[in-house]
């Protein structure tokens, strides 16, 4: 793979493993690779449309993945209008180029995961 403008600096390059730590800390957030996941699904989105496709998340967490996704320059946020004022945030192409690993991650989860027996008893 050859060098390019766009390519993310880690301070582990060279080593066998950082590409996956990397990539791991890129979208490991917890709403990261979902938001990245519902972006692929249905492309550009406002921030209101987002959060209801993002069901769980409040507004700040909401807020805040989407500046530090744009901040790794995976996602993009794009004024729509000034009045009233709109956004849209969409991928970039670093954050399409996701797209196999959400994908595999999402396959992985419906073959590998299921609710508990007693649905109260919480999370993982």
């Amino acid at each position: 793979m050859s060098e390019s403008i766009e390519s993310i600096q880690v301070w582990c390059a060279g080593e066998d493993w950082c590409p996956v730590t990397s990539t791991a800390t890129l979208i490991c957030r917890k709403w990261h690779p979902v938001i990245v996941h519902r972006l692929l699904n249905a492309g550009p989105m406002g921030f209101t449309e987002l959060k209801d496709e993002v069901d769980g998340v409040s507004s700040k967490v909401l807020s805040d993945s989407l500046e530090d996704l744009q901040s790794k320059n995976l996602v993009d946020r794009s004024i729509i209008s000034e009045k009233p004022f709109r956004v849209e945030y969409s991928l970039t192409s670093q954050g399409a180029e996701l797209e196999p690993v959400i994908r595999a991650m999402e396959d992985w989860g419906q073959n590998n995961l299921r609710a508990p027996a007693d649905a109260n008893s919480g999370r993982f």
